[in-house]
């Protein structure tokens, strides 16, 4: 079960199928055509895809993609933990933290990633903070992203039963320490697999280093095309996405693994541990 929507029922699943089918099919004649139309201009010679069998060009972009991979994980921990507390707080009973909370995720959810961006990059050197390389990029993204993990904390809190908590103010625990001992565990066990989608989501954002100049995949991508006088730009950006589509679906794919297993563990509905 997923905690952000409703599952599906029998004709909304018959209609999903459906629109799948369809998007497929024209994905399919989609990628035909752009193939049909590479090949026409000359995009598919063997002499335009050569330098790609180049080791040098590969380690070129294979260091780019941990440099991607690196900021995509600081800035995902970073905004996880974040938005963690943001959840919290979020849900806490005192109205002005909350507010507080609420104020902040409904501000930072609507503001581009890349105008805080610009934020780090010019607004904050002239306040006299000038941030090293690597976090112009991870700060904005951490930022934009606690929003979204808030709200998957939030659900995720939300969806527990009330009797949790009353649970365990009956063992005599305190507010802090039911949220602590009791509730976040529980939360955190069924919104992984969103998390893990949301950090691929994060991932696909490190390509705004290119504002920052960066040396994430496509900012690489920039300067290997300048290399060879720009004549692989089809070529590279191809490869590039290749990368990207590869780095998400896998992270897709653990994604819902990790739902499958989570669906898997979770006792029927009616039926408790120790019950016979």
């Amino acid at each position: 079960m997923n905690v952000l929507f409703d599952e599906p029922g029998p004709r909304a699943r018959r209609r999903i199928r459906v629109a799948t089918a369809v998007s497929v099919l024209a994905g399919a004649l989609l990628f035909a055509l752009a193939v049909r139309q590479f090949a026409i201009n000359g995009e598919l010679d063997w002499k335009k895809w050569a330098p790609y069998t180049q080791w040098p060009n590969w380690r070129y972009l294979l260091t780019a993609l941990g440099q991607t991979l690196l900021a995509a994980g600081l800035s995902a921990g970073l905004g996880g933990l974040a938005g963690l507390l943001l959840a919290v707080a979020r849900v806490s009973r005192n109205v002005v933290v909350s507010g507080l909370a609420r104020a902040y995720m409904e501000t930072v959810r609507v503001i581009p990633a890349v105008l805080l961006i610009y934020v780090v990059l010019f607004v904050l050197p002239s306040l006299g903070l000038d941030l090293p390389l690597l976090w112009k990029l991870v700060v904005p993204l951490a930022v934009s992203s606690s929003a979204q993990f808030g709200e998957i904390f939030r659900a995720g809190i939300l969806s527990l039963d009330r009797g949790q908590g009353e649970a365990a103010a009956a063992l005599g625990l305190n507010n802090g320490q039911a949220m602590r001992l009791v509730i976040l565990p529980q939360a955190l066990r069924r919104v992984v697999p969103s998390l893990v989608s949301q950090t691929g989501g994060v991932l696909k954002d490190t390509s705004l280093g290119f504002f920052v100049s960066y040396a994430e995949l496509l900012f690489s991508g920039k300067v290997l095309i300048g290399y060879y006088q720009n004549q692989l730009l089809i070529q590279t950006y191809l490869v590039i996405g290749a990368i990207y589509f590869t780095a998400n679906y896998a992270l897709s794919r653990f994604a819902r693994w990790l739902e499958r297993r989570g669906n898997s563990n979770r006792p029927p509905r009616g039926h408790y541990p120790g019950q016979r």
